[in-house]
Order: structure tokens, then C-alpha cells, then sequence
């Protein structure tokens, strides 16, 4: 029988969604300095698939590890957290 592999989710803020039925996904982590041991904020960038274009800029989101969708684009959205304010 074969096993189900859990798929990686990330969170992270929606930074463009310039593209059609992509989004870019702004991840932020901290890490330690192997010297120094201060915490410092590390930063990745990954484009995420978004099939109804629900997502706007500024929204906090999850994303999924999936099969690759184009060159740069293997994550695909899986749910908003919080929308990004209206004013």
C-alpha cells in the first residue's frame, strides 16, 4: 500500500498579483547567525498558483508544495488567513 506524503505548507504576505492566476509570496523567517548568534529575518520570494484570483496584495496566505506549474511556479494557493485591509 502506498503512503500519502504530507505536502509543505508555508505562510506568508501576497506581494504582487500582477500576473494571471499567479501570485507572488513574500516568506519571512528568522534565523540565527552562526557567529554572532543574532536572530536576523531572511527572506524568500515563490510564486504561487491562484486559479480564481481570490488573493489581493497584502493578504496573509497559505501555500502548498505541488507538481511543477512553469519554470519558476510549484506552490499552489490552499487558503487566505486574513485579508489585507480596505480602505
Amino acid at each position: 500500500m502506498e503512503q500519502q506524503k504530507t505536502k509543505r505548507t508555508l505562510t506568508g504576505q501576497v506581494v504582487s498579483t500582477k500576473m494571471d492566476k499567479t501570485i507572488a509570496v513574500l516568506i519571512e523567517r528568522r534565523v540565527e547567525h552562526p557567529i554572532y548568534k543574532k536572530y536576523m529575518r531572511k527572506s524568500t520570494k515563490l510564486l504561487a498558483h491562484d486559479e480564481n484570483g481570490d488573493c489581493k496584495e497584502g493578504d496573509t496566505v497559505a501555500i502548498e508544495e505541488c507538481r511543477p506549474l512553469s519554470k519558476r511556479k510549484a506552490w499552489r494557493l490552499q487558503r487566505v488567513i486574513t485579508r489585507a485591509a480596505e480602505f
